[in-house]
């Protein structure tokens, strides 16, 4: 995964409380072997209709947020089922960061492993970002090794994520690599349950 300290960016806001997974990314499009292509069914229900013609009344087909690389939601976002094609599609279509008032905890792991951002802020603070973003073009920075989200105005908050989760993503890492780090203390204790053995 690519490393991630600080990371500036257009605003997408999703005025939406309880976002699940399956309008995130319809169970229908689970079928793919690979963690690509999922972008394009990205909340595909809520951005095309029956026919597959873009919505013009879903915010998301705006041209204006064609490059947001971080959206900023409602209490609960990816709620219901634990399917981690979620934050593959939300990855896929460009997503770096994710803010809400609250994640469903399995959603925020999920997160955390395939390189994306979650950052919790108060109610009062993510719909200070979902007002600026609805109203005009508004870029945010995130720094990482800071803790800190800063407006290019004069917004400002603080956010914790676990420390675990943090070096994760500080560093590009998923469960594998992270496992790979100890990897000297790994060959040891084989080497000396071989020799236990007499192997």
């Amino acid at each position: 995964m690519e490393p991630i300290r600080k990371h500036t960016g257009l605003v997408y806001p999703l005025n939406r409380s309880n976002i699940d997974t399956d309008q995130i990314i319809p169970k229908q499009f689970l079928k793919r072997i690979s963690r690509q292509g999922f972008g394009q069914f990205l909340f595909f229900n809520w951005r095309f209709d029956s026919e597959g013609t873009p919505k013009k009344e879903f915010s998301l087909n705006d041209p204006k947020y064609k490059d947001a690389s971080i959206l900023v939601a409602g209490e609960n976002f990816g709620c219901g089922s634990s399917r981690e094609h979620a934050p593959w599609a939300l990855q896929d279509f460009g997503f770096k960061v994710i803010i809400a008032s609250s994640f469903a905890d399995i959603f925020y792991n999920n997160c955390t492993k395939n390189g994306i951002v979650p950052i919790q802020l108060t109610e009062e603070e993510t719909q200070v970002l979902i007002d600026r973003s609805e109203s005009d073009s508004y870029t945010i920075s995130i720094d990482l090794e800071q803790k800190t989200v800063n407006g290019s105005d004069d917004f400002h908050a603080s956010f914790e994520i676990p420390e675990y989760q943090r070096e994760m993503l500080l560093n590009g890492w998923d469960e594998i690599a992270v496992t790979l780090t100890h990897k000297s203390k790994i060959d040891q204790f084989e080497a000396e349950l071989q020799q236990s053995r007499g192997e």
